[in-house]
């Protein structure tokens, strides 16, 4: 069974940085495309960052403006988020989701989701 599951949320302060995890079960993340998304309240998901299964191709949206990294390790089965200078409109439920071939940001192509991880950006 495939499944991801996601850690490393948690509360920060404006300014400040968390490393978010997604580890893989049940299937070799690095045949797979993961993206990272975030949901906040009352506003649609949205795509973050994604990386292909060569890690030299990564996409990042606009409004990260150069804060956020992604990254994987395939030998931990596992894809990074760091966040840095984190804002208060940061604040969401971010999840990692994996689907084949190529990064997009369109939610309902990825088929596998993770539970989610709660951020919250707030001094």
């Amino acid at each position: 069974q495939m499944q991801l599951v996601e850690s490393g949320g948690g509360l920060v302060q404006p300014g400040g940085s968390l490393r978010l995890s997604c580890v893989a079960s049940g299937f070799t993340l690095d045949n797979y495309v993961i993206g990272w998304f975030r949901q906040a309240p009352g506003k649609e998901r949205e795509g973050v960052s994604c990386i292909r299964s060569s890690s030299s191709s990564t996409v990042y949206a606009d409004f990260v403006e150069g804060r956020f990294t992604i990254s994987r390790d395939n030998a931990k089965n596992t894809v990074y988020l760091q966040m840095n200078s984190l804002r208060p409109e940061d604040t969401a439920v971010y999840y990692c989701a994996a689907r084949q071939f190529y990064c997009t940001g369109i939610v309902n192509t990825y088929p596998y989701w993770g539970q989610g991880t709660q951020v919250t950006v707030s001094s």
